[in-house]
């Protein structure tokens, strides 16, 4: 690392730090939005920005107040919510499940209190290829703002494999564009506990990082409905089954997101290529990520495939 390259991390950081980065919250209207889904987001039910809100609200009055809903086990789990339940479909398992700014809520609704600026998204989703998914790019530009889940905010680092390339600048930023001190960094230059991570690279690179090679392993391991292969060349996306639908080669992106447990989530730009790492950079964005688990960016394709991705899906 050069020294106009330290400069720039140490500013960065410093900016982090006079900001209140890791204490309180991060720029917005300080509104919560609720948002309510079906299948993996795909079908949105509802969705409201709130203010005014009682410093006593949890996750399940704010869904309460806002939609009908029928609860079990105490109130403490969402059995339907205007109607639509949870149990089989298709002989496939389907129950509601909660994200807060991004990361699946470690406590129950009702323990769940809610902060000024948060995004909680309710979505019923088929369960049976994975139970457990730690983080989803659709609340997007949370957690960076406010921070994952129910914790607090925290500082956030850019690590790519090439620090100068165009789509390391790019998400860049994008995030300083809305207000969020960066640090910028080289890939796995230095590891900092208790920071959000944004990885931007090749996946050949990228797969050396233990908190994302599950994605190799598919979603029971990662909660990411995408399987990018050992030598980074190909990425195969999944239907909610676990099956492989489509694979895509050269010039591929994956915008994915996960955890180890106990850890904040880290965020994958990534691709098979150069072409691939770009088109992953240009979908860093609300518009292409809202509401999506993950998702994939085709060869020569501007639009965002949400993950898991429906068969037939172009």
């Amino acid at each position: 690392m050069d020294c106009r390259l330290a400069a720039l991390v140490v500013a960065s950081l410093l900016a982090a730090l006079a900001s209140g980065c890791g204490a309180g919250v991060g720029p917005g209207d300080g509104s919560v939005k609720l948002t309510v889904s079906r299948d993996f987001g795909r079908v949105e039910m509802l969705q409201r920005s709130l203010s005014g809100l009682p410093e006593s609200e949890t996750a399940m009055r704010l869904l309460s107040a806002n939609a009908e809903t029928t609860t079990s086990y105490g109130g403490g789990f969402v059995d339907s919510v205007d109607g639509v339940g949870g149990g089989q479909s298709g002989g496939r398992s389907v129950d509601w499940f909660y994200f807060v700014n991004g990361s699946e809520a470690p406590l129950g609704a009702a323990s769940t209190k809610v902060r000024d600026g948060d995004r909680i998204w309710w979505d019923l989703r088929d369960w049976g290829e994975a139970d457990h998914v730690p983080a989803v790019v659709g609340s997007f530009p949370e957690p960076f703002l406010h921070g994952p889940g129910t914790e607090k905010r925290l500082p956030v680092r850019v690590e790519c494999v090439d620090i100068q390339s165009a789509p390391c600048k790019r998400v860049s930023k994008r995030l300083a564009a809305l207000g969020v001190p960066v640090a910028i960094g080289l890939f796995r230059a230095s590891i900092t506990a208790e920071t959000l991570r944004v990885i931007v690279g090749h996946w050949a690179a990228l797969r050396e990082e233990e908190s994302l090679l599950g994605l190799e392993s598919g979603p029971a391991a990662s909660g990411v409905y995408a399987q990018p292969s050992s030598t980074g060349q190909r990425i195969d996306l999944l239907d909610q089954r676990g099956r492989v639908v489509r694979s895509l080669g050269a010039g591929a992106g994956l915008v994915a997101a996960t955890a180890l447990s106990g850890q904040p989530p880290v965020w994958a730009i990534t691709g098979t290529d150069d072409e691939g790492v770009a088109a992953a950079a240009g979908a860093f964005n609300e518009k292409q990520l809202g509401r999506h688990y993950a998702v994939a960016l085709a060869p020569g394709s501007d639009s965002a495939l949400s993950l898991p991705i429906t068969p037939g899906a172009k």
